[in-house]
C-alpha cells in the first residue's frame, strides 16, 4: 500500500496543487498531512485528492474550527495513532519525541513535520519520515514523501 506524506504546506496553493496532482498520479491510497496547513482554504485543493486523507494540526494552524469543518472531520490533535495496511503509525508535528516514539518499538512508522527538512531514517525496525516542506517557504525546496507500507520503504520527492 502506497501512502502520500506531506507537511508544512503553509498556504502555498501552487505547490499544494502540485502535491495533490503528484499523489493522484501515483495512485496513493491514503495521504497523511503532518501539520501546518495554516488556513482553511487549503481544503479547496486538498478535496481533489483521489485517496483517503488524514491530518493533524501543527503549531501554525490558525482557525482550527474551520479547518476541522473544511476537512470533513479528518483533522486531529497530535499525536495521532493510525493503522493502515496492518502497520501501526504515529503522526506528530513537532520533532521532540520522534526518536523516543521510534525507539519504543510500538510503531512501524513515525511521521512528523515542523523542521521543514526532509528525512528518512530508521531507529531499530521503525521507519521515520519527515516529508520536508511542501510550501518551499523556508528552504526553497518543495518536497513530499511516498511510503510503501508493504515494503516499509519511503522516498522523498521534489514537487
Amino acid at each position: 500500500m502506497l501512502i502520500g506524506i506531506i507537511a508544512d504546506t503553509h498556504d502555498n496553493m501552487i505547490t499544494l496543487r502540485r502535491a495533490v496532482d503528484y499523489f493522484n498520479s501515483r495512485d496513493v491510497l491514503h495521504v497523511v498531512h503532518a501539520g501546518d496547513f495554516v488556513s482553511p482554504f487549503t481544503f479547496r485543493v486538498l478535496k481533489e485528492l483521489q485517496s483517503d486523507f488524514t491530518g493533524i494540526f501543527g503549531n501554525n494552524d490558525g482557525d482550527r474550527l474551520l479547518l476541522q469543518k473544511r476537512s470533513g472531520g479528518k483533522l486531529h490533535y497530535q499525536p495521532l495513532l493510525l493503522e493502515l495496511a496492518g502497520r501501526k503509525i504515529i503522526v506528530m508535528h513537532e520533532h521532540t519525541i520522534v526518536d523516543a516514539m521510534a525507539a519504543s518499538g510500538h510503531y512501524d512508522l513515525v511521521i512528523y513535520g515542523h523542521t521543514h527538512e526532509a528525512e528518512i531514517r530508521r531507529v531499530g525496525n521503525t521507519l521515520i519520515v519527515n516529508p520536508g516542506e511542501a510550501s518551499g517557504w523556508l528552504y526553497g525546496k518543495t518536497t513530499v514523501a511516498v511510503a510503501d507500507l508493504s515494503e516499509m520503504t519511503a522516498e522523498i520527492v521534489t514537487i
